[in-house]
């Protein structure tokens, strides 16, 4: 079982976090109509409780990956709203410099390898880096979120034998916000409920109301200390929806306006704001202090983006190999 308490200030936390995630993805779609943001842009609205539960529970050690929609899983991993924002612009202060864009995110320092392209490419690499904390005898975890459409891909099946064989300290995390890119999940697969993928393989699986950070965080917490105990891997489908489209492009005609407002009436946001309401956690003037803070820092993400030059023509070379000896190597 887990072991990570929800009390007060986990409500406050959640709140603050998801509606930082909201406010700047608002903005970002906003900035990308303005044409202040080019190519392609996946945006996180709805989905924020994924992020906010999981916040809860790992260490600032502990790594994420994942797959393009990736702006709010950078929040949830500490990098700076500035950085996120410079790189959305496509600016040289980004977090990868300018060169990743929306989809490639990426911060070292703060555990986030990316903001993956190829759909389900993030899977194996999650393994990867668990393999790599298990081979250096840490107790840290890898979390690797995809969505609904990559848990087709051939290199999951592949991974989840390798990670319970090997009994890798990593979560994977099925963000099924029911659509990939404009199919729906019913008509992708033969199996809907997607947790059962990992359950031929040994692994604990098991689906998870992913509109609620609470419900998430105990998932989490579970599958986060059976890693650290040397237990294995676990899968986690959490039932999710994003309000917007796939893409800034995508028109949304595959669903109905009927379904997005019954989606809409469990707003994650909405829900912890009545909880902590109801709980007496914290006073009208404290949300009008936090949604002030949290415009602030948006406003200031995009003065930094737009002030921010643009990476020099020679960083075309840079990052490209990596320069490393190898002393063992004969020449």
């Amino acid at each position: 079982m887990g072991s990570i308490e929800i009390n007060k200030g986990t409500y406050l936390m959640w709140y603050e976090a998801m509606l930082l995630m909201r406010k700047f993805e608002e903005k970002a779609g906003q900035l990308y109509g303005q044409q202040k943001i080019r190519g392609f842009c996946h945006l996180y609205i709805g989905q924020e409780a994924v992020l906010a539960g999981a916040m809860s529970v790992l260490k600032p050690e502990d790594s994420m990956i994942t797959a393009y929609r990736d702006h709010a899983h950078a929040i949830a991993k500490g990098v700076t709203s500035n950085a996120i924002m410079a790189e959305l612009y496509g600016k040289a202060t980004g977090c990868s410099k300018g060169k990743g864009g929306s989809m490639h995110m990426f911060d070292k320092e703060k555990h986030f390898y990316g903001g993956h392209g190829i759909v389900g490419g993030q899977v194996p690499l999650g393994a990867g880096i668990a393999f790599a904390e298990k081979y250096k005898g840490t107790q840290f975890v890898n979390v690797a979120y995809m969505g609904d459409g990559a848990v087709r891909q051939g290199a999951l099946t592949e991974t989840f034998n390798m990670a319970a064989l090997w009994k890798l300290p990593v979560i994977f995390v099925c963000e099924n916000n029911g659509y990939a890119m404009g199919t729906s999940l019913s008509r992708t697969t033969a199996q809907t409920d997607i947790y059962k993928l990992g359950l031929p393989y040994g692994i604990p699986s098991s689906p998870v109301d992913g509109m609620d950070p609470a419900a998430v965080h105990v998932a989490m917490d579970e599958a986060v200390q059976r890693a650290r105990n040397g237990e294995g891997p676990t899968f986690l489908e959490m039932r999710t929806y994003r309000y917007k489209g796939h893409s800034m492009s995508d028109p949304q005609k595959y669903r109905t306006k009927e379904e997005l407002e019954s989606y809409k009436a469990k707003d994650p946001i909405d829900h912890v704001r009545q909880i902590i309401e109801k709980e007496k956690y914290a006073t009208a003037k404290w949300f009008d202090e936090i949604d002030a803070k949290v415009k602030a820092e948006v406003e200031e993400s995009v003065r930094f983006a737009e002030e921010s030059p643009y990476p020099d023509a020679a960083e075309l070379y840079t990052d490209v190999y990596v320069q490393k000896d190898y002393p063992y190597i004969m020449s």
